[in-house]
């Protein structure tokens, strides 16, 4: 006890061993969904769902305890999610990039967002990109991650005439959907610890008597973690992807995080000056778990929000992530009850979190065009596209010329010419696909 007093210093936050370790027990209820959503995500994409899970709990436990042990802060981390979405239902599935490629692709982005860590340079990289396009980004994402679970769930299918219609509401599966959603939203309307969960498991259990479900177990060995283990392919991404596929994953994980970070720092009020004191460590184990993560065999590991709920349970340090991470790792015996979770299971937790990144929309200026029809194109685009990188490229291009056509180019950071000129010299030359 004496010695987590001092590594951690509990005292010097106000707060004990057995506070931090209720908390971590707190923030893993409100996060483990990711075990079973990602493994489905990432199936779609033609992933071993088995190998998958293994290094979902691997890459969070790292993840968890690099930010812990290092950094000293309450924040969980595992794949996150809407980069599990991007990389399994646009990179995969819509540009018909191999799952190794896009593996490749997150290696390069962590390494990159290691480099901008290292080197200091995120501060000068976020500040350059205008507040409206960073929350188009966030919304854009949950209206794609929208989609997603709607069709997931059924609720959604495509059409020839109308390009979409409402599918067949009287099936099990999509009927569960329905009910699943209901459940997660009153559930943690009404702050019940673990709600996401709770929903994915209400649907798993109905499924079995229901919509032709079967139980294979909770309990065995992990297994291998050998289909995924290094096998990213980094000349392909290199060759293929580099601009719209990394440059996508780099610029959400650096907003994400960063926002993360920031926000639970803020509630549990971490914060000196308005600052984060370690934010750079902070930064530096979120990059080192996104380059693990992709060796391991898993999209993007990310910060989670769901940590605020830890700290509101009395998490202060790194002890609360530790707890996380060793929570991840018991996990690993549990791949028979992650192996039965169905799509239409995980698909009311994905339409959740989407509908709660939407609520972003209310920091964008929608009294300044040039700023809130950019945001707006960047939004729209990405669902209708199916594709980020595109939302973001559209983005970035009608910001850059609406402030040039109205005699206001002196607001547009360098950094965002950059990028509107290099999107621009692609559609041209390259095409859009």
């Amino acid at each position: 006890m004496l010695i987590l007093e001092k590594f951690f210093k509990l005292k010097e936050n106000g707060t004990d061993v057995r506070t931090e370790l209720v908390a971590g027990l707190t923030t893993f209820l409100t996060m483990a969904y990711i075990i079973f959503v990602n493994p489905s995500i990432l199936g779609d994409a033609g992933m071993p769902k088995g190998a998958v899970f293994v290094a979902t709990c691997i890459a969070a436990a790292l993840g968890c305890l690099i930010m812990g042990l290092y950094a000293n802060y309450p924040i969980a981390m595992a794949p996150g999610m809407g980069l599990n979405a991007y990389f399994a239902y646009v990179v995969v599935k819509g540009m018909g990039m191999p799952w190794e490629m896009a593996l490749g692709a997150v290696f390069i982005s962590g390494c990159l967002f290691l480099f901008v860590s290292v080197f200091k340079l995120r501060e000068m990289i976020v500040n350059g990109i205008p507040h409206s396009i960073r929350t188009a980004i966030t919304v854009g994402i949950g209206l794609f991650l929208g989609l997603i679970s709607l069709k997931s769930a059924g609720i959604v299918v495509s059409s020839p005439e109308t390009l979409v219609r409402v599918g067949d509401l009287h099936k099990a599966p999509t009927l569960l959907a329905i009910v699943g959603f209901f459940i997660i939203v009153a559930l943690d309307r009404l702050k019940v610890k673990g709600a996401i969960l709770i929903g994915i498991l209400a649907v798993t259990v109905l499924s079995f008597f229901v919509a032709g479900n079967t139980f294979n177990g909770i309990i065995d060995t992990p297994p291998s973690l050998a289909p995924t283990l290094f096998k990213l392919d980094l000349m392909g991404a290199i060759s293929v992807g580099l601009l719209n596929v990394v440059l996508v994953f780099f610029l959400v994980e650096l907003f994400d995080a960063t926002g993360t970070l920031m926000g639970v720092a803020n509630r549990a009020g971490l914060l000196v000056n308005g600052k984060m004191e370690r934010l750079n460590k902070a930064l530096l184990a979120d990059s080192c778990a996104i380059v693990t993560g992709s060796l391991l065999g898993t999209s993007s590991t990310t910060a989670y929000i769901e940590s605020a709920a830890g700290v509101q349970a009395g998490g202060r340090t790194g002890l609360t992530a530790v707890a996380v991470g060793v929570l991840f790792l018991a996990c690993l015996f549990i791949s028979p009850l992650a192996g039965v979770v169905p799509s239409y299971a995980t698909a009311p937790a994905l339409l959740y979190v989407s509908c709660l990144m939407l609520r972003e929309l209310v920091d964008i200026d929608w009294s300044d065009t040039t700023e809130s029809v950019p945001a707006a194109i960047a939004a729209l685009t990405m669902p209708f596209t199916y594709s980020i990188a595109l939302g973001v490229a559209f983005g970035f291009i009608s910001y850059a010329v609406l402030k040039l056509l109205t005699g206001r180019v002196r607001e547009v950071r360098p950094v965002i010419w950059a990028i509107a000129c290099v999107f621009t010299f692609k559609f041209v030359y390259l095409g859009a696909g």
